[in-house]
């Protein structure tokens, strides 16, 4: 049976769903970077990045490239690319929207005041 194509793209975005492997697509947008490379940027265990590398890998988003003794990964296609920065995009415009919501609320009700000596008010 064949997977419908929202339940195929819903496990695409789930595969996503790791910061770590959203920054190594981040770093990957330039070409091509050594393992080593992607370790010193990204701060985590050489193992934790190993099992991130694989999913990726997995998916087909990434593929591994062995130069001798390096072994550096690279994006599949430059689609990976467009959908991350079509993903900036996206939260910029939703953070903007906020940022003007939040400067509405603020020129709309002055703040409140807090009384003066941590009491509750009753006598």
């Amino acid at each position: 049976m064949q997977v419908p194509l929202y339940q195929a793209k819903a496990e695409f975005f789930r595969m996503l769903g790791h910061p770590v492997r959203i920054r190594v697509l981040e770093l990957l947008q330039g070409g091509p970077v050594p393992v080593r490379d992607l370790l010193s940027e990204i701060e985590i265990e050489p193992s934790s990045l190993s099992q991130q590398l694989a999913v990726l890998r997995r998916s087909g988003i990434v593929v591994s490239i062995r130069e001798g003794s390096t072994v550096s990964y690279a994006l599949a296609g430059g689609d990976v690319a467009e959908l991350l920065r079509a993903a900036r995009r996206i939260l910029t415009e939703l953070l903007a929207g906020q940022n003007e919501l939040l400067a509405e609320l603020r020129q709309a009700d002055p703040p409140l005041s807090v009384p003066q000596g941590g009491g509750t008010g009753r006598g």
